[in-house]
């Protein structure tokens, strides 16, 4: 509990907004109450919100859901373009540090383009798993945990795969295409983080 605290202070003094939850049910209810039934919702490619089942209630709600890992190959283009323009977006983080910053490594890009620019509103969801000391700490997560497990989840032909940590590999197929930091709120975006006293996601 120390450490999520000293993370939620650090946030705090870089003006982002965020929360800490100790249920998943508590969580849920949260995000369902923030987010109105005429808003529309898109989805960054994220195992924590996969597994919270928010994709499901909100379409059992009624809500215009946009995510790309929810079409065909063919809409996946469009779907991402257009959830540049959702009223909200929900994603994860590969890694977050003690000293308050988001770190993030993409494929496409996609995801870490739509958490600083784009969308309305910006919702960040964590578990506890993903805090790290600093940036060196998070980077050797996201190499040998969070994209290994994404590289053999997507069945993509990469060393990391097989190896469970980065080689800096030049396939075309490689998890390490984009990396982000952010430092501080996004000035053009009602931005949160929302932190989930358990272990959640890659």
């Amino acid at each position: 509990m120390e450490r999520i605290l000293k993370v939620i202070d650090a946030f705090s003094k870089r003006n982002i907004n965020s929360k800490l939850f100790e249920s998943r049910e508590d969580l849920m209810s949260e995000i369902m109450e923030e987010i109105k039934n005429d808003e529309l919702v898109a989805i960054g490619g994220s195992m924590t919100v996969e597994e919270l089942g928010l994709y499901d209630k909100l379409i059992e709600r009624g809500n215009n859901v946009l995510w790309h890992w929810k079409v065909p190959n063919e809409q996946k283009l469009d779907v991402l373009r257009k959830a540049l323009f959702s009223d909200i977006y929900l994603t994860s983080s590969n890694a977050i540090t003690e000293d308050g910053k988001i770190i993030n490594i993409d494929g496409v890009g996609n995801r870490v383009a739509a958490m600083f620019f784009g969308p309305k509103k910006v919702r960040i969801i964590c578990g506890v798993n993903k805090i790290c000391k600093d940036y060196e700490d998070a980077m050797k997560r996201i190499k040998e945990v969070a994209c290994p497990k994404n590289a053999k989840r997507l069945g993509r032909e990469v060393p990391c795969s097989k190896v469970e940590k980065c080689t800096d590999c030049k396939s075309s197929e490689r998890m390490c295409m984009v990396t982000s930091i952010i430092e501080t709120a996004p000035p053009l975006i009602d931005f949160k983080v929302y932190i989930l006293n358990e272990e959640i996601g890659y």
